[in-house]
């Protein structure tokens, strides 16, 4: 048994490039030295004294600018190439998490936060559209995967790194070691990695496009159709990072270090598992319906919370469900979103792809504090349900071809 599993994990990391084992290597780099923005709301308020107001104002700022730099990320990665969108990108953002360091009024800093997220975001769209020059076709969803299992590995290291260093050192050795390790990162992309063109191929008979041809993915219907699909997905799965930390600790009575465990537990799952389970699932479905099977895994995870007491198996139980749900829609979610595109746009394609996950990562706690506040736990899991079930409806209108006349490439 020990030999089969042993044989399957070799299997499913087998026929990755070396660019891209490279290519996740710098997004380590940059994720393990992701600590400002964990620790930026405790930061403004506790050593700042900002009011809430102002510090929601400020992620305001971040919000926004994050989803502008995603598409203008994804348009000037199609003008100029992926490479040096991504190298800029991630040389400049290191400048401007030291600048930040120096930023004490309310002004200075929502300005400063909102161009860090203009110039760090272009790196997304740039990001997933190496993954086509990088990886084949028959590659790409484990390669999505190997960049996943990179992005989780830093970001579990970075925020432990960060607050200790905030709580030994001082907040200004977050903002310089995050600006460095950005810094570190471009230039370690710039020696191991050269720029390749992106492979000219169409997606297998598995999978399903909007069609290609079109100049710009804004006339694309059935694209943005599939993007608000998942902003709507992304409002439900993102309560995990925002509301269900509260809920856990107020429903549960969990402290910081458990609730911590918790949500660890789903980045080390992803960690173990997320690599030979693709391998394992890849081409025996369609994309569209596994991502449909991941979104019904977030409604089941969140319906758990209808149970009747405190029972801390519950809280366990949903968290091994929703990294299921996650597992399933992220990365084939990705492929679909690169397969719909052609080699001339698929940055502005993945740019709206990223900006989608942006509108949800913004809005998901706006929702999720204003239902619960007004109207209870119980209402916010329904509410969260109704949104999977739209998201649901919506992947499976993309799967009938005369729904949006798509191609069954």
């Amino acid at each position: 048994m020990f030999a089969r599993t042993v044989q399957l994990y070799r299997k499913s990391f087998e026929g990755l490039s070396r660019d891209m084992w490279l290519l996740s290597l710098v997004t380590f780099i940059n994720r393990a030295g992701t600590m400002v923005i964990p620790f930026l709301t405790v930061y403004l308020t506790q050593e700042l004294g900002f009011s809430l107001q102002r510090t929601g104002m400020v992620m305001s700022c971040f919000g926004i600018g994050s989803i502008l730099g995603t598409i203008a990320g994804g348009k000037l990665s199609d003008r100029y190439g992926y490479y040096k969108v991504m190298f800029w990108s991630l040389f400049l953002t290191g400048f401007m998490f030291i600048l930040l360091m120096y930023m004490h009024s309310f002004a200075a800093i929502c300005i400063t936060i909102f161009a860090l997220g203009v110039i760090g975001e272009a790196f997304r769209p740039a990001n997933t559209s190496s993954v086509v020059a990088y990886s084949t076709l028959e590659t790409r969803t484990r390669s999505i995967s190997l960049l996943r299992l990179a992005v989780n590995l830093g970001f579990s290291i970075g925020p432990a790194i960060g607050g200790f260093l905030a709580h030994k050192a001082g907040y200004q050795w977050l903002f310089l070691t995050d600006g460095l390790t950005c810094i570190g990162a471009a230039l370690v992309f710039r020696w191991t990695l050269k720029p390749r063109r992106q492979h000219s191929d169409t997606p297998t008979s598995n999978a399903v496009t909007s069609g290609k041809g079109f100049s710009s993915p804004y006339k694309d219907v059935p694209y943005l159709f599939f993007a608000l699909m998942v902003s709507l997905w992304a409002i439900a799965f993102m309560q995990f990072f925002s509301v269900i930390p509260v809920f856990f600790k107020a429903h549960f009575l969990l402290n910081e270090g458990q609730i911590g465990g918790l949500l660890a537990l789903n980045g080390l799952l992803i960690a173990l598992f997320e690599m030979p389970f693709i391998y394992t699932i890849e081409g025996r479905f369609k994309q569209l319906w596994l991502i449909r099977m991941g979104v019904v895994a977030v409604a089941v995870s969140y319906l758990l919370y209808l149970w009747p007491g405190t029972w801390h198996g519950i809280a366990i139980a949903s968290v091994l469900i929703i990294t299921l749900g996650e597992m399933l829609t992220m990365p084939f979610a990705s492929t679909f979103a690169m397969n719909c595109a052609s080699n001339e746009n698929r940055g502005q394609y993945m740019a709206i792809y990223s900006a989608a996950y942006s509108v949800g990562h913004i809005l998901a706690p706006v929702v999720g504090m204003q239902v619960a506040g007004r109207w209870g736990y119980e209402a916010l899991w329904l509410v969260l349900t109704g949104f999977c079930v739209v998201a649901y409806a919506g992947f499976w209108l993309l799967e009938v071809p005369r729904r949006f006349k798509i191609q069954q490439a």
